[in-house]
């Protein structure tokens, strides 16, 4: 081979690989946060994501704490804009009765409301301000694999676009922000399938589905039923998103027309069922099977994941946005912090995983027992003794990272709850039983966004 045909080959090489200081896989909530802080800091951000915006995706109940973040991107307004205003959540308590937990009541609450908001124009709003923002953010283009040099850091990914073109892009950080397809999770062989949780959903969006009255029009209806719960979310143009999240046995009994299925659980539990009259699906029924699941690590030598990719449980209290747009900030400071002083980076990744997996504890536990005939009795009947109803309140808007007056009260709410299990022992025990079973059942259907959960 010729000088000249070296030359020529090397600049083939070259016009096919890429550089970045960052390299976002995910186009989702915190994959466009992180992308869009980091871009701000000074740093050369690609970004790729696989779909293309805008894509259907379940998880429209934002929290109160997600607007703080929000409210730092600079996108509070147009989220206002597309969305519906939610001032609480709701739970039926029987046939007609209902309690409303209103953020208003949550311990120091900076923000006393949230909203609803379809997640198709919310996700490309981010998208679209991350490319603002500086960002090289990218649509259509799917990471195949991560190349990791002798020093055990990310070096390479090798990517390939819609025309089936590939490349590669040499990069000093990468963020893993794929949502449920969690690119390092399933590649490093992180992830684990939740052994104390398991869950399948069913859901689709409607028309004509009544709201409440006045300022309530807006809230999240949370029902408990005999096989899970389900939702309530009202969108805007008259659309409300509804589904039901339920133990895996019971979703394996559907046979045949899924929408059926579907029907004949709303119209299991009276207060659904009234409000569904009239209503018109204008959406796909969706099922997904068994979906949580954890990363035994959060981060290594040049990467960390955020969101979804890392871990998730379950959409109860609607705390996956704002788990992962929360993720996405402190991950920011962490690349930001080792790529300027690499010596902290560890210490950095352990003080996020801390934080991160603290805040992730306390929803947990909640919605492990959700579903329990203990739950159930305490949400019937909240007292709010030493501001305990306060901080679940708290907890349900997101504020369980780093309020203490918040997290001692949820410490104490846990003594209640075991303390009500002792006085109703037999049919706790049986709850018990009942999620203990659900582990060991699979369900197969499709994912919540194919593509990028």
């Amino acid at each position: 081979m010729t000088e000249d045909t070296d030359a020529a080959h090397a600049d083939r090489e070259d016009a096919r690989q890429e550089r970045a200081d960052v390299l976002v896989i995910g186009g989702g909530p915190a994959g466009s946060t992180v992308a869009t802080l980091l871009a701000r800091m000074g740093w050369r951000v690609i970004q790729l994501e696989k779909a293309r915006h805008p894509r259907f995706h379940i998880g429209e109940s934002l929290l109160p704490m997600n607007l703080p973040i929000l409210e730092r991107l600079g996108v509070l307004d147009r989220v206002r804009d597309m969305g519906v205003f939610k001032p609480g959540a709701e739970f039926p308590i029987d046939e007609t009765n209902y309690n409303t937990f209103r953020f208003e009541r949550a311990i120091d609450a900076k923000f006393p409301y949230a909203y609803q908001v379809k997640r198709e124009q919310f996700d490309q709003m981010l998208f679209a301000h991350a490319r603002a923002n500086g960002v090289d953010a990218r649509e259509q283009v799917e990471v195949l694999r991560v190349d990791f040099g002798a020093d055990g850091r990310p070096a390479l990914a090798h990517a390939r676009d819609a025309e089936g073109r590939e490349f590669t892009i040499r990069t000093r950080y990468i963020v893993d922000a794929s949502g449920r397809d969690t690119f390092f999770g399933n590649r490093l062989k992180l992830k684990r399938k939740n052994s104390a949780h398991q869950s399948a959903a069913i859901f689709s969006h409607f028309s004509g589905v009544q709201r409440r009255d006045g300022e309530d029009a807006g809230n999240i209806t949370v029902q408990r039923f005999a096989h899970g719960w389900m939702w309530l979310i009202p969108l805007q143009d008259d659309v409300m998103s509804v589904g039901a999240v339920c133990f895996p046995e019971f979703l394996k009994q559907r046979r045949g027309d899924t929408e059926s299925f579907l029907m004949k659980a709303l119209e299991s539990e009276p207060q659904v069922w009234a409000r569904m009259q009239g209503a018109q699906r204008v959406a796909p029924v969706h099922v997904t099977g068994n979906y949580s699941y954890t990363c035994t690590r959060m981060a290594g030598p040049g990467w960390v994941m955020v969101g979804d990719a890392y871990a998730f449980v379950d959409p109860v209290f609607s705390s996956g946005v704002y788990l992962g747009m929360n993720s996405a900030e402190h991950a920011a400071a962490v690349v930001d912090g080792a790529l300027r002083e690499p010596g902290h980076e560890a210490a950095l990744q352990r003080a996020m995983d801390r934080r991160l997996r603290r805040g992730l504890k306390h929803f947990t536990w909640f919605i492990y027992r959700f579903t329990t005939p203990v739950m159930q009795a305490l949400f019937n009947a909240p007292r709010n003794v030493w501001q305990v109803e306060q901080a679940v309140i708290s907890m349900l808007a997101g504020d369980v990272f780093d309020n203490r007056a918040v997290l001692r009260r949820l410490r104490l709410f846990r003594a209640i709850y075991a303390m009500t299990a002792l006085g109703m022992a037999p049919t706790a025990f049986r709850g018990w039983l009942r999620r203990r079973r659900q582990v060991g059942v699979d369900v197969r259907g499709d994912t919540l966004q194919p593509g990028n959960p």
